[in-house]
């Protein structure tokens, strides 16, 4: 890939010298947030488990919407949750690995860190909860007889392309938001009304055509369609589906990897 020969020869091979470190933090991280608490790992069950249990009783059991096409009781919830899974990761990604290098700007100054091993501490950690959640949600899926089969294997390449876009992206904005702060809070705002334009609370089909025509240029939008079709069709959409976020996904790296080159000396005298 293009974005790769970006990377100066020396920054995988000190990513990799500080392997150690890298997932003791990840480790850290997933601990400390249930560090203290009484019931400890428990919660790390229990907090996802209950977004599933919420999203199935009051939208199967309690609103019962209608899924167009759809006749199980549990097919909107399926389609809500399949989609929340998915823009999860890239939301955890984008909005973690934009403040990476300024919330961490402490530890780039005492210690001799490659800064590239910050994103890999975000993006394994963001990977370690959605792994959790996912083997949740599809224990979920066997116990109500709705587990799509082996076709759930072709999300492997959509978490692929979820994890280079929202790395991408992050930083790329990353980078920028060490020199203006303002790019973190805008992220934020951004990626709350990006998460309605994404057919995750509704589908996509209902949209008026025009509408729906524009909202399409939107990464995410075939991400979480190829996501729905496996979990409620049980069957992969063509793989060309992916084709325009997987290369919206190689762009930001490029660019995200060429801006963090160029600047990578100058980030730790702005922080």
């Amino acid at each position: 890939m293009p974005s790769l020969s970006l990377l100066r020869p020396g920054m995988l091979r000190e990513c990799w010298q500080f392997r150690d470190f890298i997932f003791a933090s990840v480790k850290r991280e997933f601990v400390s947030r249930y560090l203290g608490t009484q019931l400890g790992f428990f919660w790390t069950v229990a907090q996802p488990l209950a977004l599933v249990l919420i999203y199935t009783v009051v939208f199967a059991q309690i609103m019962r919407p209608v899924l167009p096409g759809y006749t199980s009781p549990f097919a909107y919830s399926i389609y809500l949750c399949s989609g929340i899974l998915v823009w999860q990761l890239f939301s955890d990604l984008l909005n973690r690995s934009v403040g990476v290098f300024v919330h961490n700007g402490n530890l780039l100054k005492k210690a001799n860190l490659p800064k590239l091993a910050l994103p890999v501490i975000v993006t394994l950690s963001a990977l370690t909860n959605f792994i959790v959640i996912t083997v949740l949600f599809v224990a979920f899926l066997v116990a109500t007889g709705e587990f799509p089969g082996t076709v759930i294997l072709a999300l492997v390449p959509v978490v692929i392309v979820i994890v280079a876009l929202a790395v991408g992206m992050g930083v790329l904005l990353g980078t920028i938001n060490v020199f203006y702060r303002d790019v973190e809070q805008s992220t934020s705002m951004l990626l709350q009304f990006w998460f309605w334009l994404t057919p995750i609370v509704y589908p996509g089909r209902s949209m008026p055509s025009a509408f729906a025509t524009v909202l399409q240029w939107n990464p995410l939008w075939p991400i979480v369609d190829f996501t729905h079709a496996v979990f409620l069709d049980r069957a992969a959409l063509p793989w060309s589906t992916l084709a325009y976020p997987a290369l919206l996904a190689v762009v930001f790296l490029t660019f995200g990897l060429y801006a963090f080159r160029k600047l990578s000396g100058e980030i730790v005298d702005e922080l």
